[in-house]
Formats: structure tokens, sequence, C-alpha cells
């Protein structure tokens, strides 16, 4: 008999064999054994990819799964993206951050784009979080796109995103909320979070804080076992963003310590050394990911205007031309190179 783990992690081989089955006197009675094992064990049973289980991010393999890498602006430098994807993978990053727009405020991804990269990153083994990047400080940003659009845009992609759960998490919208009415993303975001899963999108989903992402209002942080109850997959991961706010250990470490207490799924989800003319403490963050096992992804590969270029990890798209915060991210303590592991799924 066909091993029963083999049989849930492969859903499909499972239901011919136990066709096959059923179809003999004795088979019968096995088949519905096996169904009924099956059916109580619906995540692995499922075997759609990543999930959730005690606080640690598992990937379609049952493996723990750290995230480590960096974010990428496609929306914004499509034709930059097939090299940033290789040179990303060369530094020994597992995972690529990427950019996209739903259209409210900047060029709209296609069907077909996103198709594209998805298909880019599996083929340089990244896993692919992809995130909108319009809703960024709802309520107080003039025109940025609410949580609703957001949800709005993956359902009209939905093609894209099919099967691909073992490869791709969905981060629902970047900083969603502003710091204006920070208490609202709660309800916010268990609307988005049911709406996606009524649309039958099962991949594992990333919800990023309110406050630009840095949660210093702790809303996210007090409310998030709520919400992540509130999925009713329990496949919900926390993002937050570590700038300006984060400018000690204390702070990196008590947030971070908080989620890991709770055993709820965290990921540093942005990051830099410097913001808003103060200091952050990417040592802390490093290695308080590390000493928790928590994921980041630093912010970002190149292409940032606006006078916020110390935030690019190259100079203009060349991996050759590193900054010293790329060094930094890539090959410093607890960076990139001495801590990130090639998700299991592509071994």
């Amino acid at each position: 008999m066909p091993n029963h783990r083999n049989l849930q992690r492969n859903p499909e081989g499972a239901v011919r064999f136990l066709v096959s089955l059923h179809r003999t006197t004795v088979g019968f009675a096995v088949a519905t054994l096996l169904i009924t094992t099956l059916a109580g064990h619906p995540a692995e049973a499922a075997a759609q990819g990543f999930h959730v289980k005690d606080g640690r991010l598992l990937d379609g393999h049952g493996s723990t799964f750290v995230m480590r890498g960096v974010n990428h602006p496609h929306s914004w430098f499509p034709n930059k993206t097939s090299q940033a994807l290789k040179d990303i993978k060369a530094t020994g990053a597992n995972t690529a951050r990427i950019v996209l727009s739903n259209g409210a405020r900047f060029n709209r991804n296609t069907t077909a784009d996103v198709a594209s990269v998805i298909k880019r990153c599996k083929a340089n083994k990244l896993i692919c979080v992809l995130e909108v990047h319009d809703t960024t400080g709802y309520g107080e940003q003039s025109g940025a796109s609410s949580l609703t659009a957001a949800v709005n845009y993956w359902i009209s992609i939905k093609s894209a995103l099919a099967g691909q759960q073992r490869y791709v998490l969905l981060n629902i919208g970047n900083e969603p909320r502003g710091n204006n009415n920070p208490s609202a993303w709660v309800g916010e975001t268990k609307s988005a979070i049911a709406r996606m899963r009524k649309e039958g999108l099962t991949h594992t989903l990333v919800a990023d804080g309110p406050n630009w992402g840095q949660d210093w209002s702790f809303v996210m942080r007090d409310n998030a076992k709520q919400i992540f109850n509130s999925d009713v997959r329990r496949n919900t991961v926390f993002s937050v963003h570590m700038y300006e706010v984060f400018g000690t250990a204390d702070k990196v470490n008590n947030y971070l310590n908080r989620f890991a207490a709770a055993r709820l799924p965290i990921v540093v989800g942005e990051f830099g050394h410097w913001h808003g003319n103060a200091s952050v403490d990417e040592d802390a963050i490093f290695a308080a990911s590390r000493r928790l096992g928590t994921g980041f992804l630093a912010w970002s590969w190149s292409g940032n205007g606006g006078g916020l270029d110390y935030l690019d990890l190259v100079r203009g798209f060349d991996a050759g031309k590193p900054t010293w915060w790329g060094q930094r991210t890539i090959s410093g303590p607890n960076g990139i190179k001495a801590t990130s592991r090639q998700a299991s799924v592509f071994k």
C-alpha cells in the first residue's frame, strides 16, 4: 500500500489511487479508511503549498521556511526584473518580494505580466511574495487604494495565481493604513482576508501593519491573534516594516518577541539602515531574525528615487556595484549568505 504521508503530499495521486481501490471488494473498506484519515488532515491532504503551523511558516514539503531576501520594484522597472531576479538569487536569497500595482497610483500589472514574474521567480528558485503597492498610506496618502480595491485586483488576476500555492505568497496590500485612524486596519484586514478566501484564493496571505507598516500604535501586534483566527484557513503571516520607529535593539526585540511568544508568524517585510533622518538598528533586526527564526526582506534591490538611494542594495541595478547597505544585507553578520536556505520545494 502507498505510504499514507505520500498520499497527503500528492492529493491528485491519492484520488486516482482511491478510485481504483474502491473498485475492489476488499479495497472499499481500506479506501474509506484512507479517505477518513486524509480528511482529518486538511492542510496536509490539500497539499496546496505554504501553510502556518504553531507560529511557523511551512513550505509545500512541510519544512520550516524562513524568508531571506529583498524587495524588487517590478512595477516601476519591469524591464529590469528578469536580470534582477537572477542577481538576487546569486546573493543566496531564497525570496523576492515583488512590487505590483492595481493601477490606482502606478501602472497596472496585467494578469499575463504577473504570470511571467511568477515563472521567472520559479526559474530562479525564489519564493515569490507579491504585493499591491497602491495601498501605501491609505487614509493619509492622497490617491492611495483601499484594501477592498487591492482584493478586487487579486480576484481579477486569479488565473495567474491558480496552482501557485507552493511558490507564491500574497501580500494583500503594502502599508495599507497611514497614521490616520490606524484602528480601522483591523476590520479592513479581516474583511480582505474573508473575501480572498471566499474567492478561492487559498495561498498563504501576508498582512502588512498600519502606521505606514511600522505599527508604532501596536494595532497589528495587539489584534494579530483575532486577525489570524478570522482566517478560515489559519494561514496568514504578519509583516512589520522596520524603519525609523525601530531605532534601538529594545524596540526591535520587544516587538518581534511578542509575536514569537504568542506563536504568531511574523516577517520583517521591509527595513533599511536609515530612514526619515533617523538611524534604524539594522544589526538588531538581523540578529533577532536569526535568533527567532523570523523572515526578513530588505528594501530594496535598486531604483530608489527622491533622495532615498541610500536604500539601494546595488547601484543602477548593477549587481557588480553593491552599496554599503547591500554588502551589509548580503554578506554581513546574520545576513543573507549566513542564514538563507533554499525552499525545499526546489530541491
